[in-house]
């Protein structure tokens, strides 16, 4: 089995609260839940971390490299705009990430136009809601799948046109 990490940042633990206009109504245990789903069945399970604190998110993903993670999907929350040490973090344990935002930053406050990550990750998904969730974990299964010898048996994510 191969591990995915979902890392989801400061004020990410009010989701169905906070702003359900602006964020939606799934708290973050309900996208969490679809997430586990996604991977029954597959090559590979999914842990999950959640922090208000930055140095708590950068623990997290520095233990993730001693666990043998091999993806992860973080929504840094504000952290995004402004944390080199979350980046550095990031670079520092070499494993593909996906950046993901619920909400579409680019039609947002312009502070938010601006990602301390996204030049390193292997992709960003912004503006889907719960689903930009989704997206990330078949993006970096089927890269796993690509770049690792993973059993060809897995079910793959075919995008519908």
């Amino acid at each position: 089995m191969s591990s995915l990490l979902v890392i989801n940042g400061p004020n990410l633990n009010l989701l169905g609260a906070r702003e359900p206009g602006v964020y939606g109504v799934l708290s973050l245990a309900e996208i969490e839940a679809q997430l586990v789903q996604q991977v029954q069945g597959t090559q590979f399970t999914l842990r999950q971390f959640q922090s208000n604190h930055e140095g708590g998110l950068i623990d997290r993903i520095h233990l993730a490299r001693t666990e043998g993670v091999k993806g992860i999907i973080i929504n840094p929350g504000a952290y995004t705009h402004t944390s080199i040490a979350l980046r550095d973090a990031l670079a520092a344990v070499n494993i593909p990430f996906v950046e993901v935002h619920l909400t579409n930053v680019f039609a947002r406050e312009s502070f938010r136009h601006h990602s301390c990550l996204s030049d390193i990750a292997m992709g960003v998904i912004v503006g889907f809601g719960p689903l930009g969730y989704r997206l990330a974990v078949a993006a970096l299964m089927e890269h796993l799948m690509d770049s690792g010898g993973f059993d060809a048996t897995i079910p793959r994510i075919t995008p519908k046109r």
